[in-house]
């Protein structure tokens, strides 16, 4: 599957941590997302996850037919052997993981490749990078990541899309009474974890997420 900056508007990431460590529960709510209208979808095992590797290549297998089935890319966090081992659309690199280099000559071509940049100077360095897009944040104050770095705010989030190359998309801390805001900075689209994976109606939040950007389809596939 190609890129279209389109995928990133309404990007939900997660993982089982992000549900009790409840397999079942979290492809439950995975399904839930994908048939309500989310345009992407990252696999993304950290924190407090308990999969072996061999359980969470599992995990991502059923992912990936749930996603072919709805149309949806499917991304793995920080780990091309496993998206190209299981057919993934792509791959997404945070700073603290592996070197962007590496997995630019391993999947080039191969994956759609996003790159989590939150700074300037890191901004400048993947604007001459064979990427597809980045991820800044967190934007606001958010408790989904153990790992999460300050909050950057929406005048820095700004400064970053006026300084990038690729299409951005926004995560950290988004939710109903922030989104708009988020948006007005000029990102491509919006990516969450607990907005959705916790919410009490999957499909209303996914739909009032589509809203802004009025959408008919969440299918890309070629």
């Amino acid at each position: 599957m190609k890129f279209n900056p389109h995928m990133l508007e309404v990007y939900l990431v997660g993982g089982t941590q992000d549900v009790n460590n409840n397999p079942a529960a979290f492809l439950d709510r995975v399904k839930q997302a994908l048939k309500s209208g989310i345009t992407a979808f990252q696999y993304r095992e950290k924190g407090t996850s308990k999969l072996t590797a061999d359980e969470k290549a599992g995990i991502a297998r059923e992912l990936r037919e749930l996603t072919r089935e709805y149309g949806v890319p499917l991304l793995i966090d920080d780990d091309e052997e496993l998206a190209l081992k299981v057919g993934a659309d792509g791959v997404h690199v945070g700073q603290k993981d592996c070197w962007i280099e590496e997995v630019i000559q391993r999947a080039h071509d191969k994956l759609i490749i996003g790159y989590s940049c939150n700074q300037v100077d890191q901004v400048k360095k993947a604007n001459s990078l064979s990427i597809d897009y980045i991820g800044s944040g967190p934007v606001f104050t958010t408790h989904s990541k153990d790992d999460a770095d300050p909050a950057i705010g929406l005048v820095k989030l700004k400064q970053l899309v006026s300084l990038s190359n690729h299409p951005v998309v926004a995560i950290g801390g988004i939710n109903s009474t922030n989104m708009v805001q988020t948006l007005a900075t000029g990102v491509a689209g919006l990516s969450v974890i607990s907005m959705v994976l916790q919410s009490r109606d999957i499909g209303l939040t996914v739909s009032e997420m589509r809203q802004p950007f009025n959408l008919h389809s969440s299918n890309y596939v070629n």
